[in-house]
């Protein structure tokens, strides 16, 4: 939340392993993270290791978020992929999808993207 806010992204609740199910009761959809307040949700895939697939997928996913979580139409949602190893080229492509980049340094997480970033909406 510390790392949103100081993006000028007042969240407020921060809730984990969201899952969606379809009528049938089969998983639909899973968040790992979702940070929230009354106007914007920030979607974050979490990762050990983050690839390229793992950004495309979760892509994907925020492209359908609202049909499946429908108690957040009225937010705008924002993503982000965090990883303890994010190789460059994978940050690279995140950032040029519109995704918050966030990633292990020392003890603690950063974002790398830059003060030039422009967060793509869904």
């Amino acid at each position: 939340m510390r790392l949103l806010r100081e993006r000028q992204l007042p969240v407020h609740q921060v809730l984990s392993n969201l899952l969606a199910f379809d009528d049938e009761g089969c998983p639909r959809m899973e968040i790992d993270l979702l940070v929230v307040n009354s106007e914007v949700a920030v979607a974050v895939e979490c990762k050990s290791y983050l690839g390229v697939d793992d950004v495309r997928e979760h892509l994907e996913r925020l492209a359908q978020f609202k049909d499946c979580f429908g108690q957040y139409a009225g937010c705008r949602l924002l993503g982000a992929v965090a990883a303890m190893v994010l190789p460059d080229d994978v940050g690279r492509y995140a950032y040029r999808q519109g995704l918050f980049v966030l990633a292990q340094s020392g003890d603690g997480i950063t974002i790398r993207n830059d003060a030039r970033f422009e967060p793509r909406y869904w």
